[in-house]
């Protein structure tokens, strides 16, 4: 019997159904295949972006396979490009430029959504301005590399407010100020994730506020810092919204580590229990049916998940699973 061809009402179909679902991703490293994510070697070694490009081949092959459509690019895919003392790197962007494109080319083709999140070192609400500096170089290099790709955007930078620095206040208002002096370029592609100890979920609407900047929530860390006590289903719509319309949101969904841990030093052996910030191997399917749940009764316009387990694509596969096996009404929402 030959094989069904898909009409042209079936595949829109298909594909307006693949939007509205919630489509699960991971940051960075596979597990489940012996796969690079980007050229890690030490500078002496010549590492270079097209290795990394090489990588990111086979991963969105397995992605593929998978059928998942959600990833996060490794920070540091193009090494050392903005080191101010390894001008020898710097020009990876204008060489990789044909690779670049056949890369963003494959990310279309494949239907993937990629995002990155630079380095902790990257702090536009710093005191001092070197560090603010190098804040800038990165987030410019990083918007540079994904329009470069061609990429929409969706193809967002996440970063953080930054350090407290002694006052919290002043550190909101200034991280407020230098977004706004960014090139439209960058700002454009930037998302701001609060976090567990030194922003809050407000501190990150109160930003947007003044700025426009996106807001991505993180389910853990809204448990970990939050003054205000709102609860998951007040947050999400509030982030949600922070969204425009022509751009899909994203959020962050972990759960805290809750294993045993032994720790090894000169004196022997230690129990040390784990921190509730800390990220868990996999994720808990209870409490994610509980988010998806929320986003059923209040009705919330398409976004994505970035699962932030340390057991990477192998949680995501699992939480697949569990979600088909414990809530299957539920599993078609799961992109």
């Amino acid at each position: 019997m030959a094989a069904h061809e898909p009409t042209g009402a079936e595949v829109r179909d298909q594909a307006g159904a693949r939007a509205q679902a919630i489509r699960l991703g991971f940051p960075v490293k596979v597990i489940g295949e012996p796969l690079r994510s980007h050229d890690s070697r030490r500078w002496q070694n010549e590492p270079h972006l097209s290795v990394s490009l090489a990588y990111l081949r086979d991963i969105f092959g397995y992605l593929d396979r998978r059928q998942i459509r959600f990833y996060r690019l490794a920070g540091q895919l193009a090494p050392y490009l903005t080191h101010p003392g390894l001008p020898a790197f710097h020009r990876q962007l204008d060489e990789c430029a044909t690779d670049l494109a056949a890369t963003g080319d494959l990310v279309r083709h494949y239907g993937l959504r990629v995002t990155l999140h630079p380095a902790h070192y990257v702090q536009l609400n710093a005191p001092e301005e070197w560090q603010v500096g190098r804040a800038r170089e990165e987030l410019a290099a990083s918007a540079m590399l994904l329009d470069a790709m061609g990429l929409d955007r969706d193809a967002v930078i996440v970063v953080h407010v930054g350090g407290v620095y002694g006052d919290a206040i002043a550190g909101r208002e200034r991280f407020a100020t230098r977004f706004l002096a960014l090139p439209e370029m960058v700002r454009r592609r930037l998302a701001l994730e609060h976090d567990d100890r030194r922003y809050s979920f407000d501190d990150a609407l109160w930003i947007h506020r003044r700025t426009g900047v996106p807001v991505v929530l993180d389910a853990l860390h809204l448990r970990c810092l939050n003054p205000a006590g709102r609860t998951l289903a007040e947050a999400l719509p509030a982030a949600l919204a922070t969204w425009s319309g022509d751009r899909r949101p994203k959020i962050h969904f972990s759960g805290p580590r809750t294993a045993l841990r032994v720790v090894r030093g000169p004196l022997g052996e230690r129990v040390q229990a784990p921190l509730p910030n800390q990220h868990s191997d996999f994720i808990d399917p209870f409490a994610f049916i509980d988010l998806l749940e929320v986003a059923q009764r209040l009705r919330t316009r398409p976004f994505d998940v970035m699962l932030e387990a340390k057991a990477k694509d192998l949680a995501l596969l699992r939480l697949r699973e569990q979600i088909a096996q414990f809530a299957p009404a539920l599993a078609a929402d799961i992109g």
